[in-house]
């Protein structure tokens, strides 16, 4: 590999914006031992990805992504499309000896999943290095919470409490959109934002979920669809519908395997929030919460201080000393959610220079997605799932 880390990247929308965004500051703001080079970008609309790499900053664009990904000018493929893509495009870039970085929920099914960990194992021991793109991981406030749990600052931890809520499929009028289709999407707000606070509160705890007890609901469940479609009945008024076809919420209890209890919580029907995100983590010493609304603030609640002395401490998480913020502004000034990206490339290029397994690894993911599994199963069937171990990763 030269000192050029050359990036494919397959699509272009969302996610391949933020990631677009990571790729283009990460070398500007780290001092780091590869140089992120944006070579390709892969749509499926010849005019629309041509624009795209305009816009992102992107060298060259194709349609083609088994072009791109067999390419002797790419070391890297960053994934960026609908979760039914996923284990296609993951399991050929290994494959053909690229890096892969590949955004969550790591697959629609356990059996993908398992065969794109499988595979990532087998080609790092070539070599070659795969993570998925649990961002909220990189978030500075996230990494202190996860350091004052891992020096016992907050003792046993006893209660996980999860949320992820946002409301922006309330209007029963909004369309059926991919999201909303189990067969590109996988699940609704389970596998969309659950995985997410999954993620998270395992890596702040150091702890995994072994059990869950879950109710799903789909509240709308049909939507006008978004462009013409066959084989779908139409409305009275001639406006044609499709069914939902995934959770529009998503509620769990579980258990952790290091004694921790714990409830998730994720919604795309709570009307008012945007992206709240919030954590909060209750242990015999103490307590820690975050909130993403306020994603540069934690909460820390020292419980072996005098009574006089306690109650909920407001750190504000911009000093140079904390997590990946020496690289950014004065202590004071704050980051935003493009940062997390950022923060997540920057370990990535590290740790493939080093030789380095990275985390979350597809292993990881597949972890994540035993979880989302089993909530589903308990959903179904209306009793505790219990959620499968998975073997440590082959080491390279």
């Amino acid at each position: 590999m030269s000192q050029d880390l050359r990036v494919g990247m397959v699509g272009y929308a969302f996610m391949g914006a933020a990631h677009s965004q990571a790729w283009r500051t990460v070398n500007h703001a780290f001092d780091l031992p590869l140089r992120a080079r944006m070579s390709v970008v892969c749509g499926r609309s010849t005019d629309q990805v041509a624009r795209a790499a305009v816009r992102l900053g992107w060298e060259n664009h194709t349609t083609d992504w088994r072009a791109l990904v067999e390419s002797d000018e790419i070391d890297l493929v960053d994934i960026c499309t609908p979760g039914d893509t996923h284990a296609e495009i993951a399991l050929a870039a290994l494959a053909a000896g690229k890096h892969v970085l590949c955004e969550k929920p790591l697959a629609n099914s356990v059996a993908e999943a398992r065969e794109m960990a499988a595979a990532a194992a087998q080609a790092q021991t070539h070599g070659v290095r795969a993570m998925c793109g649990y961002n909220y991981r990189r978030v500075p406030a996230v990494a202190l919470m996860r350091d004052l749990v891992a020096s016992g600052r907050i003792g046993a931890i006893r209660h996980v409490r999860a949320q992820y809520l946002q409301d922006w499929i309330v209007d029963p009028e909004f369309p059926l959109v991919w999201r909303l289709r189990k067969e590109i999407a996988g699940s609704g707000a389970l596998g969309d934002i659950g995985a997410h606070i999954v993620d998270l509160t395992q890596f702040v705890t150091g702890q995994s979920i072994s059990a869950v007890s879950a109710l799903t609901e789909t509240f709308v469940r049909s939507r006008p669809l978004p462009s013409e479609s066959s084989g779908l009945a139409a409305s009275a008024n001639g406006t044609l519908f499709g069914d939902v076809t995934v959770d529009d919420a998503a509620l769990f209890l579980a258990r952790l395997d290091g004694g921790a209890v714990a409830t998730y919580e994720a919604t795309r029907f709570a009307t008012g929030r945007k992206n709240a995100l919030r954590v909060e983590l209750n242990g015999a010493l103490g307590s820690l919460a975050f909130d993403f609304e306020r994603m540069n603030e934690l909460e820390f609640y020292d419980g072996t201080r005098e009574s006089t002395e306690q109650g909920f401490t407001r750190i504000l998480v911009t000093e140079p000393e904390h997590p990946y913020l020496a690289a950014w502004w004065p202590p004071g000034h704050a980051i935003g959610y493009e940062h997390s990206f950022t923060h997540e490339v920057r370990d990535l290029i590290e740790d493939i220079a080093a030789g380095r397994p990275p985390a979350p690894s597809f292993t990881d993911a597949l972890q994540v997605q035993l979880v989302l599994d089993a909530v589903e199963r308990s959903a179904a069937d209306g009793s505790w799932a219990e959620v499968e171990t998975v073997l440590e990763p082959v080491q390279g």
